[in-house]
């Protein structure tokens, strides 16, 4: 059974939770933030963290102000929009959503830990629970519920900024071959809403191989979804070298887009890949409404759905396989 002790890390009041293999920590106050995720068997950190203090400047300020460190939740939009629908019309909702810049409410029981939030803006309840269902895999349960009279439509995306070397992959289902550009550093990849080949973009210039991490010079930095929904829902990063792996598993019928966010240097000078399963396409919430590409949950209803990290300690180690 996984065990949490509250203590304080730099300043912050966290939870951590430990395991024979895994161990992770959690910042209730700076929006239920992952800010280490380890293989204890290995030492491995898997997420990044700058030189820049815990925190971040409050509710609706800019991510790019934040620490720029771990696992944030991104809810109910990504990029800065108005919901375009009634009763909500207009309402502005801020960078990378409300919910990573607020305290939650945690509460450690039989093992798991419950973290939850209230929507500012608009009115809802989301919550989700850390548990395990093997040694090496970690599960989180999310939920939300709509606390109003009427449909609300949200995009939630983990954004998790893992801690890479050159040379590591991203692996995704084969069946995923085309990307849609949402952001590109100097337009190497084009505009907003430009169509790619994944993972070789170019024909004229193979070395730009989006499944392979740059090194740390080369100033880059691009996010992108994969077009369309879904075959499985499954995405991984891969150390070659050690043959350490850590794969996302959720359900593609309530998670069925994929983006992945790829910084090596070119954004703030930080060097990070965010592989992010999301409910909705193309990183705001009002494109995605406009395109009904994006999870809706009913009046007075609740939508759930999961996401697994399990952690493959390498190439030889088929105990935990």
């Amino acid at each position: 059974m996984l065990q949490w002790k509250q203590h304080q890390m730099d300043d912050q009041v966290v939870w951590t939770g430990t395991n024979s293999i895994i161990e992770l920590t959690i910042a209730a106050n700076l929006g239920s933030k992952v800010i280490s995720l380890k293989n204890l068997k290995t030492g491995r950190e898997w997420l990044s963290r700058t030189d820049n203090p815990l925190g971040n400047n409050g509710y609706a300020s800019s991510f790019a102000d934040s620490d720029g460190s771990g696992w944030d939740e991104m809810f109910p939009t990504i990029n800065v929009c108005q919901y375009p629908e009634f009763p909500w019309k207009e309402v502005q909702l801020p960078d990378h959503g409300e919910v990573w810049s607020i305290p939650w409410h945690v509460l450690a029981h039989e093992g798991k830990l419950s973290c939850e939030v209230y929507g500012v803006r608009i009115p809802y309840h989301l919550k989700k629970t850390y548990s395990f269902t093997k040694e090496q895999r970690l599960r989180i349960d999310y939920s939300v519920q709509n606390l109003s009279p009427f449909p609300f439509s949200f995009l939630w995306a983990a954004h998790p900024l893992f801690q890479v070397e050159e040379g590591m992959e991203m692996i995704v289902p084969h069946e995923m071959n085309t990307i849609v550009v949402s952001y590109s550093q100097d337009g190497r990849m084009g505009q907003r809403g430009d169509v790619q080949k994944w993972p070789i973009p170019y024909a004229d210039r193979e070395q730009i191989r989006l499944n392979v991490v740059e090194a740390a010079t080369a100033r880059t930095a691009e996010k992108y979804y994969f077009q369309g929904e879904l075959a499985e829902g499954k995405a991984s990063l891969l150390d070659p070298v050690t043959g350490e792996q850590l794969t996302m598993l959720f359900p593609k019928d309530k998670v069925p887009y994929l983006s992945i966010w790829a910084n090596a240097g070119g954004y703030l000078g930080q060097y990070h890949v965010a592989i992010e399963p999301a409910t909705g396409f193309l990183d705001d919430l009002s494109y995605a409404m406009e395109h009904k590409s994006v999870a809706v949950v009913e009046a007075h209803g609740t939508y759930e759905w999961f996401l697994e990290i399990e952690l493959i300690t390498g190439r030889n180690d088929s105990e935990y396989r």
